[in-house]
């Protein structure tokens, strides 16, 4: 019975179609559909098959950026629905992830479903957006108190800067004060470990495993 709210959603992703996105995704709700379930049945599939259509040539750049909007005006009208979900007494409700998808990068699909999933989570999250300056997260880390600092890169020209915060974190003498972990779809457990993040994961479920694990939690 889902899948009659779900299919309409995942499409108007697919069709990068912003309208049809908030209007599938209110529809759901209000029939009582599970937000976890709207996120990872429609948006991530969704998002999943733009991504394989862009990396085998049959979209480009345009389709890609109208999913991204999609995908971001639909999260906005599920992110109440998964913070009320969330217990705010929970343990993760006291973990604060700063996130950012790096300087000279501008693209933040998978970022934002990490988001939302991590937010479902109970955690508290704080997005900054896409090309952020190496400096606005740290500074954006040091002033929220944050435990953990997330990383997002999908060009392969812009992973370098994941090591050059790394870097600068240790310049700081704040290497100690943050878990950094990195995603993207470029980025592999090697690199992850060659430049001294503290892990990474393929999706964003297996983003949120890390998190507890890293926080001590699972």
């Amino acid at each position: 019975m889902n899948r009659v709210y779900l299919d309409p959603i995942q499409q108007s992703i697919i069709d990068g179609d912003d309208e049809a996105a908030v209007e599938g995704v209110r529809k759901a709700l209000d029939a009582g559909v599970d937000p976890i379930l709207i996120l990872n049945e429609a948006l991530t599939k969704g998002a999943d098959i733009v991504g394989e259509r862009f990396e085998s040539g049959e979209y480009y750049l345009p389709e890609l950026m109208m999913t991204g909007r999609a995908l971001k005006a639909a999260m906005e009208v599920l992110k109440p629905a998964m913070a009320a979900k969330a217990a705010s007494s929970s343990p993760e409700a006291r973990v604060k992830i700063v996130i950012a998808t790096v300087q000279t990068d501008i693209h933040d699909i998978g970022k934002n479903v990490v988001v939302s999933m991590l937010t479902a989570a109970g955690f508290d999250v704080v997005d900054l957006g896409v090309d952020v300056p190496l400096s606005s997260i740290v500074s954006k880390a040091e002033e929220t108190r944050a435990d953990i600092i997330a990383l997002s890169a999908l060009l392969t020209t812009s992973m370098p800067f994941m090591k050059d915060l790394i870097e600068l974190l240790k310049a700081r003498g704040l290497r100690s004060k943050y878990k950094v972990i990195v995603g993207g779809a470029s980025v592999t457990p090697e690199w992850a470990e060659a430049i001294g993040a503290d892990g990474t994961g393929q999706n964003a479920v297996e983003a949120v495993h890390l998190v507890r694990h890293l926080i001590g939690l699972n």
